[in-house]
């Protein structure tokens, strides 16, 4: 079983990290921050459908705040989504804004609607962690999913990823009747591939969601992480395996009812391939992320002492023994799909 060790820190970004989200488009100014939104005067409890607590809570501004919050968050959403054009934004409003007071970075939500025909969307305001940051920018370019994501100051905005919560999923999904589970038990062995190789710990339920897709007679899964905290961050190499977290469990048996062990070590195969084939693709993005993260602390020394035992043991490898940071650690890690 999995285990995280303790609270996390939040990294600061770096001035290297700062010159890779200016080179490549992500960091951008705009008109308001985290630290403005926590001048809410009071908040209420919000309850899903079922009246189910949801641990968040919707924030309320003070009259003379409110019209200028709401409109700088409509021109955020604009340059998520429309390059800052708000002309595409008139039949916008901002319906409400939540403040989630359970998570480690306690991160706002924020719902758009459209009044003329009530579709909604959502984006995340935070306090930007390096960490995360890491994580976003490798998920974008080393997994199957893009990811939209903007950095001003200390500010992070993320657009939402859809999905089913992980959690939810294995409880109303995950039975006797699910369609396919073969495919379903692929994507987990994917999935917790991919978070290996590229050292994104932590994926628990509650940290992913998994998007259905009718595929002709069939179902096709994706499972996508939803939390980047701890990108390359805890020392223990089980954290970044989905397989070790208990919570993740309905999914490990429906792996083993339904997928060989040769079966299984084809799968891993399969995506460590189609890693590799990003890392071709992005060569310059790729070095010049890992640059940062060498000149980078985004963990601390135990963890890092740690983990590179832990991968020489695991890959039969002392190239991870030399490694000083968990920069240098990603890139050897990476090098490893690149082995024929």
């Amino acid at each position: 079983m999995a285990l995280i060790s303790k609270k996390k820190k939040i990294y600061p970004i770096s001035d290297t990290l700062r010159e890779y989200l200016i080179k490549y488009g992500r960091e951008v100014d705009f008109p308001i921050h985290y630290a403005d939104l926590l001048r809410y005067s009071s908040s209420i409890p919000l309850y899903d459908y079922k009246g189910n607590d949801t641990l968040w809570e919707t924030v309320l501004y003070s009259e003379s705040d409110r019209e200028e919050i709401h409109y700088n968050v409509k021109k955020i959403y604009s340059l998520l989504k429309a390059e800052g054009d708000m002309s595409v934004m008139q039949h916008l409003y901002v319906d409400r804004i939540d403040l989630c007071v359970y998570g480690n970075t306690q991160p706002f939500r924020v719902r758009i609607v459209n009044r003329i025909n009530d579709n909604f969307d959502y984006f995340y305001v935070k306090n930007a962690d390096a960490s995360r940051v890491y994580g976003l920018e490798l998920e974008h370019l080393l997994s199957p999913n893009r990811i939209n994501y903007l950095v001003h100051q200390n500010t992070l905005i993320e657009e939402h990823i859809a999905g089913i919560p992980g959690e939810q999923f294995m409880r109303q999904y995950v039975n006797e009747n699910i369609q396919n589970p073969i495919r379903l038990a692929k994507e987990f062995v994917k999935f917790n591939e991919r978070c290996f190789v590229r050292l994104l710990g932590d994926m628990h339920s509650s940290n992913f969601v998994v998007d259905i897709t009718p595929d002709f007679e069939e179902i096709h899964y994706r499972i996508r992480a939803i939390d980047f905290d701890q990108q390359s961050y805890e020392g223990k190499k089980s954290i970044y395996l989905p397989q070790y977290f208990k919570q993740n469990n309905a999914l490990i048996q429906l792996g083993i009812k339904h997928i060989t062990p040769e079966s299984m070590r084809q799968y891993q195969k399969e995506e460590r391939a189609l890693i590799a084939n990003r890392l071709k693709s992005s060569p310059k993005e790729i070095e010049d992320l890992l640059r940062s993260m060498e000149k980078d602390i985004i963990a601390p020394k135990e963890n890092i002492d740690s983990l590179k035992k832990e991968l020489a043991k695991h890959y039969k490898n002392d190239n991870f023994l030399a490694c000083e940071n968990m920069g240098q650690l990603l890139r050897t890690s990476l090098e490893q799909v690149l082995k024929k």
